[in-house]
């Protein structure tokens, strides 16, 4: 499960700072700093001509109840109905530091940062859709690696950089390039 990253907002990534001097020179209204469901966040997503391009989006989906579907299975997405076109069409990335998880424990919460061993920076994979107009996002997730498992027992999909182009065109395969996920991860308590 992911239910908060983090997004610096003066960020030494390269790849981040350019997703949000792209965003700024647009005039576009991100949240930084950390990301909950319901805040408008920076996602990669293919323009018109099919070119990866940063924009805004609200993060979950909308359901009939007032919730927020802020994540979705990967192993099934594409079979169920709230998901199956962003899986064939809408695909999306969000770039990020860190995602935070909460360990459970009978003396209470640990929160933990957790990001790529081998990476500067990370792009969480999601799939989007349009609600009155406007973008809407969600976050993909997957059996945790075993490096963190103790924490958690989902995690977000995390594509490598190479992964992003093919990702975001709907001529591949979602489930072929999501098996390129990264695995090997780091965390500290915070």
């Amino acid at each position: 499960m992911c239910g908060r990253f983090y997004v610096p907002e003066d960020s030494e990534i390269a790849m981040l700072r350019k997703v949000m001097e792209n965003l700024e020179s647009r005039n576009v209204t991100v949240k930084t700093g950390e990301v909950s469901p319901g805040d408008v966040a920076a996602v990669i997503a293919s323009n018109r001509e099919l070119k990866p391009q940063p924009f805004g989006m609200l993060w979950g989906y909308h359901l009939p109840n007032g919730k927020l579907l802020f994540n979705a299975r990967s192993e099934t997405a594409a079979q169920k109905p709230i998901f199956a076109d962003g899986m064939e069409h809408r695909r999306c990335a969000i770039p990020a530091a860190h995602y935070f998880e909460w360990q459970k424990a009978e003396a209470g919460k640990t929160k933990y940062a957790i990001a790529p061993r081998e990476s500067h920076g990370m792009l969480l994979a999601g799939i989007y859709r349009f609600e009155n107009n406007k973008p809407v996002f969600t976050i993909l997730t997957r059996s945790p690696s075993e490096d963190i498992a103790m924490i958690h027992d989902r995690m977000p999909v995390i594509l490598p950089e190479e992964a992003l182009a093919d990702w975001l065109n709907p001529r591949y395969s979602g489930k072929e390039i999501l098996s390129a996920a990264l695995t090997s991860m780091i965390y500290r308590s915070c």
